[in-house]
């Protein structure tokens, strides 16, 4: 009995020990996965530039991956000879099956927004990208290639996108493919227009007519505030929808104009307060101000360089 016992004893140790080995195993492969993804995801949500073209720019993003900051969201800001461009779209679902469309949809419009002159093109470009991304996918998630069953059949998959244009005179252009529609900040927060937007990219080919939208001026010290589905669909313990318009008019009431950064801060602050925890849905927020004509120094931004006086030449004329 005594020999069972210890020999019992001593299984069990082994077995624990192997047990273990493995789940640390585990983790740590885990860990590098997910470390691996967040780079690829930073490569391709690269950092955006304070400024461009007059216009100062801060996004953020929160993902719903624990531990991890891999989402479907998408976004870009491009300065070309059309004026200034920027994409905010977002995959069907998120994590790492994501990265793939993500990047197929961004590569696609960096190239297209200094390339086509009119924004229907570039629309056009983006919906061939994804189709030739997903056409891959299907043929490498066939029963016959021998890999696992997808998270989500590909027929379920689209993109939501959002294509805006704005002038050198702050004229506004969009195209909307069944993203939410900005926010415009001025005096108070208001949707940027109440128009019916296209179906997502993936869902049903685009109409043969692209009408684009113009969506008015963004004159100097209002800013744009784009943002992902995941921001107003964030609920708290009781299902209360998070009310991202009432905490974007209170920024804009506290210190207009409104600071892009300072605001992304406090918007994410109430979110989580609201929540108690990470969202469901990945939420992204990007924040485009007109500063094309000086406007306040807000505290959380460096001051502009004076502009330097312009020499004073004297010339002399003598009469002939």
């Amino acid at each position: 009995m005594g020999a069972r016992i210890v020999s019992s004893a001593v299984f069990f140790a082994v077995g624990t020990g192997l047990i273990l080995h493995v789940r640390r195993v585990l983790l740590r492969e885990l860990r590098q996965i997910r470390e691996v993804a967040g780079a690829a995801q930073n490569v391709l949500l690269r950092p955006l530039p304070p400024r461009v073209e007059g216009l100062t720019l801060a996004v953020g993003r929160l993902s719903a991956s624990r531990g991890a900051s891999v989402g479907g969201d998408l976004y870009e800001v491009a300065a070309t000879e059309h004026g200034v461009r920027v994409v905010m779209g977002d995959v069907r679902g998120h994590g790492l099956s994501a990265i793939g469309t993500v990047a197929a949809v961004l590569g696609s419009f960096r190239e297209a927004a200094h390339e086509e002159p009119e924004l229907p093109l570039v629309l056009r470009r983006l919906e061939r990208a994804l189709g030739r991304h997903l056409r891959e996918r299907s043929r490498g998630e066939h029963p016959a290639s021998g890999n696992a069953a997808p998270e989500s059949p590909l027929s379920e998959e689209f993109v939501t996108v959002l294509l805006l244009e704005i002038g050198a005179d702050g004229e506004i252009s969009a195209l909307n493919c069944g993203h939410p529609w900005p926010y415009l900040l001025s005096d108070t927060a208001r949707p940027l227009t109440d128009s019916e937007p296209l179906p997502p990219l993936g869902s049903f080919p685009l109409p043969a007519e692209l009408p684009v939208l113009g969506c008015g001026r963004l004159l100097p010290g209002e800013a744009l505030v784009l943002h992902t589905d995941g921001m107003e669909d964030a609920r708290d313990a009781a299902g209360t929808f998070f009310p991202l318009r009432a905490a974007l008019a209170e920024a804009a009431d506290d210190a207009p104009p409104v600071s892009p950064q300072g605001l992304i801060h406090e918007v994410y602050a109430e979110l989580l307060r609201h929540t108690g925890q990470l969202p469901s849905d990945d939420a992204a927020l990007l924040v485009l101000r007109n500063d094309r004509k000086r406007v306040p120094v807000q505290k959380s931004e460096p001051p502009e360089p004076p502009e330097p006086e312009p020499e004073r030449h004297a010339r002399s004329m003598t009469g002939g």
